[in-house]
């Protein structure tokens, strides 16, 4: 492929040198992603929205929904990655509110894994698996054992059931730019991104851009966003100055726990969501009342992975 579509005229340079503290305020913020996410849909052709059903990728999600509706864009489809080892519930969030927006929800997953009988933590043999599987395995990670152990949060199986699904997807649709939740005080292979980040190589991954409003809020925003923004605007009767609960008891009368657009799992002390085996609650409190000043936000998830997190970028992962 030479070069990326001539149609795009992005800024890839946008946001570097950047930090959370460039933008001071939740008003700063919150005009910088909208600024993006109109950006993303007036450029981009055939975009996507990556959706976790996390607080990150919601947040994403409602900025899309908002510019779209304000503007008239399409609204891109939500693709959501299976990799089997999810919490029930987030599932069930993801589809419940796929319903409720009217969402063109699209799960990517690596087939061939989806038709083995194995549970995490097993071990497969990589004799049984597919030329192209093993290729993955032993070229681009230089794997060199004859067992893979099926789990999501390891560096052999988070490439091959999150970001190869992934890409398989990108190119099956052809999706030219694919709005994203990452953040740069997330993770430190995340620090250095921008809000246009181009994945053109083909011999890593299908040529697209990363679209990324939310670069510039760190933990605390993004749930001051949620409760004074996100939440009001889309749950009928829940105050608009916004309202901050204390637990599922603390609702605003007349709102349940399934009217609210927040996973479930951040209600029960989960900061971080990922496999349902790799990730584990931070605090007994709900997520936005720990401390998230002087805790680490991932210190939740399985920390092989985030060891890795570069390495795992440099092949596509998000």
């Amino acid at each position: 492929m030479t070069g990326f579509p001539d149609y795009l005229d992005v800024d890839y340079t946008d946001g570097e040198g950047e930090s959370p503290e460039d933008y001071p305020t939740l008003d700063a913020k919150i005009e910088k992603a909208i600024e993006v996410t109109r950006r993303g849909l007036e450029q981009y052709r055939n975009p996507a929205v990556a959706w976790t059903g996390g607080k990150d990728s919601t947040l994403v999600l409602y900025f899309v929904l908002e510019v779209a509706e304000e503007y008239g864009f399409d609204l891109p489809p939500a693709v959501f990655i299976d990799h089997f080892e999810h919490f029930p519930e987030v599932f069930a969030f993801v589809e419940r509110w796929a319903d409720e927006w009217g969402l063109d929800l699209r799960y990517a997953r690596n087939e061939e894994f989806a038709r083995l009988d194995a549970q995490p933590g097993d071990e497969i043999a990589l004799e049984g698996l597919s030329e192209s599987t093993r290729r993955e395995l032993r070229e681009r990670l230089e794997y060199a054992g004859e067992t893979l152990r099926f789990s999501a949060d390891s560096y052999e199986g988070n490439h091959l059931l999150k970001t190869v699904a992934f890409n398989e997807s990108v190119r099956e649709h052809g999706f030219d730019g694919v709005f994203s939740g990452v953040r740069w005080d997330e993770q430190e292979a995340r620090a250095d991104e921008t809000f246009f980040s181009p994945r053109h190589d083909p011999d890593v991954y299908p040529p697209h851009d990363r679209i990324q409003p939310i670069l510039q809020f760190d933990e605390a925003a993004v749930w001051d966003a949620m409760w004074n923004h996100v939440v009001p605007e889309t749950v009928e009767g829940y105050p608009e100055e916004g309202y901050v609960p204390r637990s599922y008891d603390d609702l605003p009368e007349g709102i349940t726990r399934e009217d609210l657009p927040v996973s479930p799992k951040y209600f029960e002390g989960f900061r971080s969501l990922g496999s349902e085996h790799g990730s584990a609650k931070s605090d007994d409190r709900p997520a936005w009342l720990q401390d998230l000043d002087n805790t680490a936000e991932r210190a939740g998830r399985a920390q092989d992975k985030e060891d890795l997190m570069g390495r795992l970028r440099d092949l596509g992962y998000m």
